[in-house]
């Protein structure tokens, strides 16, 4: 018997990484990773930045019941922002029902753990010709706090292009 085709090369790591962590978010309550790799893109990055979810705790099914209760979501969260995310629970409540399609979750419960803080995106350092031509256009500038504010501007215009 031929074992199955298996492409020669490097995989990517999701592609190993997926199947065990896919088990292991289903044991925490997860019916689908989303919840947890999407975190940011379902409450917003202010939010994610302060709080991680942990499961999602279903409630017993009766017995000859076919459609499953909402759960509650646990979520991890910083502590001097732990009434700030309480008050937005309804919000975050909806966000995540809206986002997996269905009523899965109904109320969220918060624990306070001291989360390590995602860093902000590094932005990327400008090409030496952008600073030599933004430089030339500043040294017309007297004032110093101008040609700072007018540098900052610079600096922003062009690395939008």
């Amino acid at each position: 018997m031929k074992s199955p085709y298996r492409p020669k090369g490097p995989r990517p790591l999701a592609d190993i990484a997926a199947a065990p962590i896919g088990q292991a978010l289903q044991q925490a309550g997860f019916a689908s990773t989303e919840v947890v790799t999407r975190w940011d893109e379902i409450v917003g990055e202010d939010l994610a930045r302060r709080s991680a979810p942990v499961k999602i705790a279903w409630p017993r099914r009766p017995e000859g019941r076919s459609e499953p209760e909402p759960g509650t979501l646990h979520v991890r969260v910083e502590a001097p922002f732990a009434l700030e995310i309480q008050h937005m629970t309804p919000v975050i409540v909806e966000r995540v029902n809206a986002f997996m399609g269905w009523r899965c979750v109904a109320g969220v419960r918060l624990t306070q753990i001291p989360l390590r803080a995602k860093p902000k995106p590094r932005e990327a350092p400008r090409p030496p010709a952008d600073e030599a031509r933004l430089k030339a256009a500043l040294d017309g500038f007297e004032d110093e706090e101008l040609r700072a504010v007018i540098a900052r501007f610079g600096r922003a215009v062009g690395g939008a292009r």
